[in-house]
């Protein structure tokens, strides 16, 4: 099993207790109100007409006209896309998401990490995470653009980049460009399991063979529609977002931890020892996330309420002690 936030079971069986703040993971956690659903989409296979109103918001909230589907999350894409034609080599731009690499590997495909943006010419297959997870580190659309020109096929995965929409690439997605988009991070609705990717007709065709039928229930297209429509809501998140991510940043400074990076749902800051920072939270419940790539970073998702952020001030004003 590859290392991955939301390893909250674990965090429980060995440190105790039950009333954890899982601020390991990049996920919303003040997510979008879904209501109440109509009795259909539990009862009913999606329909064709549901499936493409679900697109037609996406496209529309994602500022693109290119050809896509709907998946279960992002993952959904990034295992299939290995698939998509014969191995050859693979360069990820890292450190980053693990399952880009693994999902590679497996599909037979010879995968290097590479450090910069550079390196990933020539490339059969690139790969970029932008806004990046964990360091946060922002690709400029410009250069994303003229790196498709220069490998076989680039992978960009937009998967955090909902509150930063000048990034996208997503408008030029094509044969030689597939863009991923997560729903469940921004929105806060991880276990409904829809992403979105976007390319040419025959990708995405490619796509739609491999994942079946119905890679996306009934309630993840409503809920998907509503959401991507509401365009009150998601300026709302994005405003809340970014005021608190400097207040995060003020705490962590104060408790002697300095950033790396990040985006407007995680940070990622350097500690003197990044397991005893993790040790220290998790005495408070509190579950971060730490990378086997590096003894000193952490990060950190946003609480979700007054009490998740009187909690995390606790445990880190503690840290300064």
């Amino acid at each position: 099993m590859r290392d991955h936030g939301g390893n909250i079971d674990w965090a429980k069986a060995h440190f105790g207790g039950a009333d954890w703040i899982d601020l390991s993971t990049g996920i919303n956690r003040v997510p979008y109100p879904v209501g109440d659903l109509p009795p259909e989409v539990w009862t009913m296979l999606p329909t064709m007409a549901a499936k493409a109103a679900l697109m037609r918001a996406a496209r529309h909230a994602f500022a693109t006209d290119a050809p896509g589907l709907a998946l279960s999350g992002a993952q959904g894409a990034i295992q299939m896309i290995p698939r998509l034609g014969p191995p050859g080599q693979a360069r990820v731009l890292g450190p980053t998401y693990n399952e880009h690499a693994a999902a590679l590997r497996a599909a037979g495909w010879a995968v290097t990490e590479v450090a910069t943006l550079t390196d990933l010419t020539g490339a059969d297959l690139a790969v970029v995470v932008n806004p990046n997870n964990p360091d946060g580190r922002i690709t400029p659309a410009a250069a994303l653009l003229a790196l498709s020109t220069q490998v076989g096929r680039l992978v960009v995965d937009e998967s955090f980049g909902d509150a930063q929409p000048e990034l996208s690439v997503a408008a030029h997605a094509g044969a030689r460009l597939i863009v991923l988009r997560s729903f469940g991070k921004f929105y806060g609705l991880a276990g409904l399991r829809l992403g979105f990717a976007f390319a040419d007709d025959p990708t995405v065709a490619a796509l739609q063979d491999m994942a079946g039928p119905w890679p996306v229930s009934g309630a993840a297209i409503e809920i998907g529609q509503r959401a991507l429509a509401d365009t009150g809501w998601q300026q709302a998140t994005v405003a809340r977002l970014r005021d608190e991510m400097a207040r995060i940043d003020r705490l962590a400074t104060q408790g002697g931890w300095h950033l790396v990076g990040g985006c407007e749902l995680f940070r990622t800051y350097a500690t003197p020892d990044a397991a005893t920072a993790q040790n220290a939270l998790a005495r408070h419940r509190i579950w971060s996330r730490i990378f086997p790539y590096s003894d000193r970073w952490i990060r950190l998702g946003l609480p979700g309420s007054p009490a998740e952020w009187a909690r995390l001030e606790t445990a880190l004003t503690g840290q300064r002690q």
